[in-house]
């Protein structure tokens, strides 16, 4: 084991792609441990692909760079600047608004951020933000379409996990809104005491109309999809090609003949993450077979029962570990090791896979805005052209609501778990 974890660590630090470090460390640890164990690796890796659920993964990257290509962001950041955008420092609260509304269509907040950051930042910076502030409460804002669903990150932890993509759609739904919440207020409070200016006049009703009218069906993409899983209309694979279906449609309405246009970028830029994910996927399936073979989740979960530690205190070390993993580990990779190697450990002291998957991926949103690896917080800086340090300052005041609210749902389960047992129960 050893040898496993110290080879990954090396060819991290060699900056070797985290999904062949995985590949190349187990290769490590069988040359050194089990030499006869290496006729089975082909079919570890090609079995950790072998998963029906997983269609859905690419489905749901599909529908958020169709929605992308389609110019909806400039129609979500209008809508916002109509609902609050005449408040003081209301451009920082319409970016926040529209993260929370982009969150739940595009599933991804690398995507967020590079969408709502090239509009948002620029504008922020005309009207008297400073360019790290708007940068930072850009990265900041995005992480809220980590947890707010239909989000990518949850349903890879579903597959990993094997829970009900469903009820954690449901259970991530309060979580995301406080993160919201919570950093409305920061930017309130921010805005007061430094004085920052309000936003656009109010519009006439007439036009507010139209600007709600011609966003209804954008927001109502991620009700049709989740909710179509909530009720068992369809699975999460169906629910998934379902947004796709209505991304192209509605991308049709809003951009017309430019939808198509930009339809083949889509498509690669789709295929390209889902082909990096899968990959992650593939290889890190090998790295918990070995995991496994070690008993090392078993271990973890034996020493943690020894403890005897309640439920509240074992998630609450569950999340420092996490939060610091999260600092060089990226999202998709840390679930894919994470999730089987603490889940069992958590639910050995009674914490449910609901709650343990929203609390391990509120944790791991943090995790994407930190350095020096946070892919949100690089994403911003490129867009800003800022160094990550000085946006990771602008972040850090509204990061403050990921890590109130992760505390939050770490000692009141019922947070994320009294939708889900509402609806689907």
């Amino acid at each position: 084991m050893i040898i496993l974890f110290v080879s990954l660590l090396v060819f991290l630090v060699l900056g070797v792609p985290i999904a062949y470090a995985l590949g190349l460390a187990s290769l490590a640890y069988f040359l050194t441990n089990s030499p006869e164990l290496l006729v089975a690796m082909p079919q570890r890796v090609f079995s950790g692909l072998n998963n029906y659920a997983l269609i859905a993964l690419p489905l749901f990257i599909l529908m958020g760079q169709v929605m992308n290509a389609s110019g909806i962001t400039a129609r979500l950041i209008d809508l916002s600047m109509v609902l609050v955008g005449r408040l003081r420092g209301g451009l920082g609260v319409v970016n926040i608004s529209a993260s929370m509304i982009f969150g739940g269509i595009s599933g991804s907040s690398t995507s967020d951020t590079a969408s709502i950051g090239a509009i948002m930042i620029p504008e922020m910076e005309r009207r008297g933000y400073a360019r790290e502030f708007a940068a930072g409460i850009t990265v900041a804002s995005s992480t809220m379409g980590m947890i707010i669903p239909p989000s990518i990150p949850i349903v890879l932890y579903a597959i990993v996990a094997q829970e009900s993509i469903g009820k954690l759609f449901l259970g991530g739904v309060i979580p995301g809104l406080m993160i919201g919440i919570f950093q409305l207020a920061i930017m309130f409070s921010i805005a007061r005491r430094r004085n920052y200016p309000r936003g656009v006049r109010a519009p006439s009703n007439e036009t507010r109309t139209q600007k709600i009218v011609g966003s209804i069906a954008v927001v109502l993409l991620p009700v049709v999809v989740v909710g179509s899983v909530t009720f068992g209309i369809a699975t999460a694979t169906e629910s998934a090609a379902i947004g796709v279906v209505i991304a192209l449609v509605v991308g049709l309405v809003i951009a017309g003949s430019r939808s198509l246009t930009n339809l083949p970028e889509s498509l690669r830029m789709a295929a390209m993450m889902s082909g990096k994910i899968m990959m992650i996927i593939a290889f890190s399936q090998l790295f918990v077979w070995i995991l496994v073979l070690e008993r090392v989740p078993e271990q973890i979960a034996d020493f943690v029962i020894s403890m005897d530690l309640g439920p509240i205190a074992v998630l609450l070390l569950i999340n420092l570990i996490v939060l610091s993993l999260g600092t060089f580990i990226d999202v998709s990779p840390a679930i894919l090791l994470l999730t089987p190697t603490l889940l069992p450990a958590a639910q050995a002291a009674g914490v449910s896979g609901l709650q343990f998957g929203i609390v391990l991926i509120s944790g791991l949103a943090v995790g994407a805005c930190t350095p020096p690896v946070g892919n949100c917080l690089n994403v911003g800086a490129a867009v800003s052209q800022l160094g990550i340090g000085q946006v990771f300052r602008g972040a850090a005041p509204f990061l403050l609501a990921n890590v109130v609210t992760l505390i939050l749902i770490s000692v009141f389960p019922a947070i994320v778990t009294w939708l889900p047992g509402l609806w689907m129960n």
